[in-house]
C-alpha cells in the first residue's frame, strides 16, 4: 500500500488556552486537529496530576495535528505565538499517512 510523508505536531498547553490555539491554527490554514486531555505528567516544575481538580483551569490538553510538510512553518509560527508566554511543549515528528488528500 502506498503511503505519503507527513508531519505530526503535538502541542501540550494549558487547557484555558485551547480555544486561542485552535483559532490560531485555523487562521494558519490547518484543516484538522484533535484535542486530547492530559491527565498528568512530570516536567521542570515536578510531578503534577489533574486528580482532585474540579475545573479545567489547572489542566492541560494536547492538540495533535498531522499536516503536509510544506505547511509546517505556518503551523509552527501560529503555535509559537500562543505558547511563547505560557506553559507549553511543541513536538514535531515524521509520520506517513494513507490518504494524503485529507491533509
Amino acid at each position: 500500500m502506498e503511503t505519503h510523508k507527513a508531519k505530526r505536531v503535538a502541542i501540550i498547553i494549558e487547557a484555558p488556552m485551547e480555544r486561542r490555539l485552535s483559532d490560531a491554527l485555523i487562521s494558519a490554514g490547518v484543516t484538522g486537529f484533535s484535542i486530547l486531555p492530559v491527565l498528568g505528567g512530570s516536567g521542570r516544575s515536578g510531578k503534577w496530576s489533574r486528580e482532585g481538580q474540579v475545573s479545567r483551569a489547572g489542566g492541560m490538553v494536547q492538540v495533535v495535528c498531522i499536516i503536509r510538510p510544506e505547511r509546517l512553518d505556518a503551523l509552527l509560527d501560529a503555535a509559537f505565538k500562543v505558547v511563547e508566554n505560557h506553559i507549553g511543549v511543541v513536538t514535531i515528528g515524521d509520520c506517513e499517512v494513507l490518504r494524503a488528500e485529507r491533509f
